[in-house]
């Protein structure tokens, strides 16, 4: 498939500058696949398409403060580096910017109690680099750090809080799982109360992220890897949803990734860590997910890719246009899809 087929038209006064408060009155978009229907709805509605016994699976991610703004030494130039991944110990997977200037060796200043020297280079143009630091290497980065926010969200984000889900644990991400920011710890209970089952994992979301597909070919395009875990827990609570009838809901791209990558056959799923680059893109046979809650994506990206596998390519940009013209917010900070079937209530 072409790189041509995800494209879709999107003026830039759609793209959500800021999250809405509360967190679940966001605009909500159900798509059913199977007979192409479109409802409108807000994100307070989703009960209505649950059943008890479902099950919603989240990523428990934690954005960390990654990027840091330091200055070369000597020359005091002005170097942002982003973290991206811990490699082992005090090196870490970078992006450099200006790259050009911070060749092997070069070491940059962030404060007197934190620098670090750059390494090496990874294969996607980004730094390998090791800190040097006095004292806790945590606890200077959430001094020294800043949350970082897309590039297409220009305006300043007064509580760093609202890029983070209700639900976060696992620091480690450079980039926040965004379909679960129209959770509130109120909603989450009430769709305990009502009998959903709620389940946790966790993806470090990486690289992949900012790397947009280059090659006109989908098919040609390479995964970034990025790190996943899945506890025997939630494989179990899985496992028991799919014997019972009921639907694993994935609450974002990145569940969706982890609960693919973690698969063992149609259906069954093992607890297991380690590292993913699954590429999903039309043509991909799911073996878990059976609906999914996303937000709308950027064109030509692997995320719009992998909901139009689960969707159909055709129904999914068709939405996005409605999407368009009944003025739907778009990215991190706008509005929701659910994407499955109704649910019989019995």
């Amino acid at each position: 498939m072409l790189l041509s087929d995800f494209d879709y038209d999107l003026p830039e006064k759609l793209i959500a500058q800021t999250p809405v408060e509360p967190r679940n009155a966001s605009r909500l978009m159900v798509l059913n696949p199977a007979d192409e229907t479109i409802e409108h709805h807000h994100f307070y509605d989703l009960q209505q398409f649950l059943v008890p016994g479902d099950t919603l699976i989240f990523n428990d991610t934690r954005v960390m403060p990654a990027r840091l703004i330091g200055h070369r030494e000597p020359s005091g130039g002005k170097v942002e580096v982003f973290l991206l991944r811990r490699i082992a110990g005090d090196e870490w997977e970078t992006l450099v910017q200006p790259g050009r200037k911070a060749p092997e060796g070069t070491v940059i200043s962030f404060a007197d109690e934190l620098k670090c020297e750059v390494a090496g280079k990874t294969d996607f143009g980004g730094r390998i680099v090791k800190f040097h630091y006095d004292g806790i290497f945590e606890e200077i980065l959430d001094r020294l750090g800043e949350t970082p926010l897309p590039p297409y969200i220009h305006e300043k984000l007064e509580d760093s809080e609202r890029y983070q889900t209700v639900y976060n644990r696992e620091a480690g991400s450079a980039a926040a799982p965004t379909a679960g920011l129209h959770f509130t710890k109120e909603q989450m209970e009430e769709l305990k109360n009502y009998g959903v089952n709620l389940g946790f994992l966790t993806l470090h979301v990486g690289l992949g992220t900012f790397r947009p597909v280059k090659t006109e070919n989908i098919e040609e395009h390479h995964m970034h890897r990025e790190y996943y875990s899945i506890s025997d827990e939630t494989a179990r609570l899985i496992m028991d949803t799919k014997k019972r009838g009921r639907r694993v809901v994935a609450v974002g791209t990145t569940s969706i990734r982890t609960l693919e990558a973690a698969a063992t056959a149609e259906n069954e799923i093992a607890g297991r860590s380690g590292f993913t680059e699954i590429f999903i893109y039309p043509g991909y046979s799911f073996k878990i997910v059976d609906a999914i809650i996303t937000n709308f994506h950027l064109p030509k990206s692997t995320l719009i890719m992998l909901i139009s596998a689960f969707a159909g390519r055709e129904f999914v940009l068709r939405a996005y246009k409605e999407a368009v013209k009944e003025r739907y917010r778009f990215f991190s900070f706008g509005d929701a899809m659910y994407i499955g079937e109704r649910a019989v209530k019995k």
